[in-house]
């Protein structure tokens, strides 16, 4: 059956090719329909005005007339789709104004007919699409539709094939998913009807890879269920370019050697201060690396008491890393050396290739590495820290505090600001690593490895691209089960400007796609460089919560409120504390607090109140999470909270449970001391602010989901 149904579909893609077009017409897009299931209408083709009259006499009612021609593509914009038409005189005069009209619209436009279609009962117009986008491939839509649909864009998107039940989650993922399921009275849609129709369109691009864009719009869903009114489908002009792909193994045996190695060459080495090469072996030698340091300098005899090379050929034994500290021109010879010496990874610092127009020079190096089986990270990049390693391969300022964090980054800029959060926010961090151009390694290699690597609790990832979203997603599919995955995409606001033939097309931006895409992934997107940080900083430090009841206790019932709106702005949810709660947390309270949740125990409460409501909290099974707000009294100090605080979760936890806390403190600068001393003993602390704990917390919660850890999928 299935291999029926590809061979009507290959054979008539292959006949429209002949032909030399991109569009197929109405009756050829309901080919491809019939073959996948994909509900569309009653229809006939009518060459002249007496089939018209006559098809429409079989379908019993009014029906739509639309032209049929290879070279109109907008049948609407030509004037060539007339509703409702009923009766032979009818039919005959829509017939010919529909090929007036079109004639008009395109003199040298071929037209086969007019197209006499059953007209659907009124419903809810959606639309369901697909669509080819340059980084994910094939990427399903769904959004409304009809005529509105390029204004509302309310539409979201899915890496293809998906699922019946990623199918279904597209419903729920557009602004307006009330609609589709029945507002003031209103029935609502077949939503399983609505999702097959989205499951077959992206199993027919699929399958299809030379079929560029396809559009249902409008479909029509009623409570009976879904049809497509029109199916537009455009083929490619041209075949993907492929790139080349490693197997898991081979990128963990290279990733290996690059951050662990035994032995690095650092070409283009120099003893002369203010230099790349100099600084690159200051920073190896200073940092402690334990491994071998070769400097290569045709013109030296010892850099830094270590012997120097005139070829990395010369260096004896196996090298396992080349460091290249040397001028644009050179990397390319060099790059042959390193390939007949065997050494599998070639870090390249120096910038001048495609990033100043000079792609011909990196398409050379590119090949160069490829035909002797050496991984490049960058040309154009900082280097990279691999901290537990104590290696530092850069020529910017050493970090060496071991932790859990794994930072990605682009830019060079981007790079330095992750050090300079790291050291000020003492967060330990497993590796730091440079990416720049990507003319090989990237960031779906770089995650294969630190969802391995057991010194990695999470990994945050500044990009502006990704050179293959699907590798991307398959590798962050791997790793989000067992640790978080941060992503900050830059570039929101330069999407969608590319020429497209379908609405699908047009709704396509590029970071459209991206927010959807990484969501199914189970990857966490952060909003800004920050936010990016900070989630890669705390979620290691929180535990994984049980459920989805969140508390807030606070001290003052502005915070209160605030956090509240956090809560709510994060996709979390605030717990209705049931009555016999309530009273426990009233017993705690002054009379002119607030129970319910927030729970406001008010400004001048002392220690013990802070800590007997904190306890009840983590007591209650019901409870799965802490928003606690502190207000800076004397009553009260910043570190008198702090401590009580540590102290009552830190005895939880030893009792087995461990629940996530986060803290907002307003004070006077003594809560900045108080908030690290927090973060330091594992609750989650910001002064001055009520959104950030609960963003942190939000994105805990995110990854959680994704991980199975939590119900309520992605």
């Amino acid at each position: 059956m299935a291999e029926n149904r590809g061979a009507r579909v290959r054979a008539l893609l292959e006949s429209v090719r002949a032909e030399g077009r991109t569009a197929l017409t109405a009756p050829e897009g309901k080919v491809l329909a019939d073959a996948y299931g994909i509900a569309v209408p009653g229809e006939e083709l009518a060459r002249d005005v007496d089939e018209a009259v006559a098809c429409a006499a079989r379908f019993g009612g009014p029906v739509v007339m639309k032209i049929v021609s290879p070279d109109i593509l907008h049948k609407t914009d030509a004037g060539g789709v007339v509703v409702g038409v009923e009766g032979a005189a009818d039919v005959r005069a829509a017939f010919c104004r529909i090929v007036d009209n079109a004639r008009a619209y395109d003199a040298a436009a071929r037209i086969e007919g007019v197209q006499i279609q059953e007209l659907l009962p009124q419903g809810q117009e959606v639309i369901v699409g697909a669509v080819t986008d340059p980084t994910f491939g094939k990427v399903v839509a769904f959004g409304l539709g009809g005529v509105l649909v390029e204004v509302l864009k309310d539409v979201t998107f899915r890496l293809a094939p998906v699922t019946a039940d990623e199918a279904l989650s597209m419903l729920d993922s557009i602004r307006a998913a009330e609609v589709l399921r029945g507002v003031r009275g209103r029935a609502g849609v077949d939503r399983w009807a609505v999702a097959e129709q989205i499951r077959r369109v992206s199993e027919l691009v699929a399958d299809f890879p030379e079929i560029a864009e396809v559009d249902l719009n409008p479909v029509i869903a009623t409570p009976e269920g879904a049809v497509a009114a029109d199916i537009r489908v455009i083929l490619a002009t041209e075949a993907p370019r492929e790139r080349r792909r490693y197997t898991r193994e081979e990128i963990l045996t290279s990733m290996r050697r690059l951050m662990q190695p035994s032995s690095v060459a650092v070409i283009g080495a120099s003893a002369e201060p203010g230099k790349i090469g100099n600084s690159v072996m200051r920073n190896l030698v200073d940092g402690g690396f334990a491994g071998e340091i070769h400097p290569v300098n045709p013109k030296a005899d010892d850099i830094l008491g270590r012997k120097a090379y005139k070829s990395v050929t010369d260096v004896p034994g196996e090298v396992d890393v080349a460091v290249f500290a040397i001028p644009a021109r050179f990397v390319a010879a060099a790059l042959e050396e390193v390939g007949r010496k065997k050494i599998p990874n070639a870090v390249l610092i120096p910038s001048g290739f495609a990033e100043t127009g000079e792609h011909a020079l990196q398409e050379e190096i590119v090949a160069v590495a490829e035909r002797h089986g050496v991984r490049l990270l960058g040309p154009n990049i900082y280097g990279y820290y691999s901290t537990w390693q104590d290696l530092c391969a850069t020529f910017c300022t050493p970090y060496d505090v071991k932790g859990g964090v794994a930072l990605t980054s682009q830019s060079g800029g981007i790079g330095m600001a992750i050090l300079g959060f790291a050291r000020t926010t003492k967060t330990g961090v497993s590796a730091i690593v440079g990416l720049g151009n990507k003319s090989d390694l990237d960031e779906d290699d770089l995650l294969t490895w630190f969802g391995e690597d057991p010194h990695t609790e999470c990994i945050a990832m500044h990009l502006e691209d990704l050179k293959d979203g699907r590798a991307f997603v398959e590798a962050a599919r791997a790793t989000v089960p067992r640790k978080p995955v941060v992503v900050l995409k830059a570039g929101r606001t330069a999407a969608g400007a590319r020429a497209a033939g379908s609405h699908t097309g047009a709704l396509a931006g590029d970071d459209a796609v991206y927010d959807d895409v990484l969501r199914q992934a189970g990857v966490i997107r952060a909003p800004g460089l920050n936010e990016m940080l900070e989630y890669a900083r705390a979620l290691p430090v929180l535990p994984v919560p049980e459920g989805d009841n969140v508390v807030i206790i606070t001290g003052a019932g502005g915070s209160g409120v605030l956090l509240s709106d956090a809560v709510t702005d994060n996709g979390l949810s605030l717990m209705e504390i049931p009555p016999d709660l309530d009273a426990a947390f009233r017993a705690f309270i002054p009379p002119f607090g607030a129970a319910g949740n927030p729970v406001d125990i008010t400004g001048g409460e002392p220690p013990s109140t802070y800590e007997a409501t904190i306890r009840l909290g983590l007591e209650d099974p019901r409870v799965h999470a802490l928003v606690l707000g502190y207000w800076h009294t004397i009553v009260t100090p910043p570190m008198v909270f702090a401590e009580l605080t540590a102290r009552v979760v830190a005895e939880f936890r030893e009792r087995g449970v461990e629940k996530p806390v986060v803290a907002s403190l307003a004070g006077d600068v003594e809560v900045e001391a108080a908030c690290q001393y927090l973060f330091e003993r594992g609750v989650v602390a910001y002064p001055y602010t009520t959104e950030k704990p609960v963003a942190v917390l939000g994105a805990k919660y995110r990854w959680a989901r994704a991980a199975g850890l939590l119900g309520g999928g992605t």
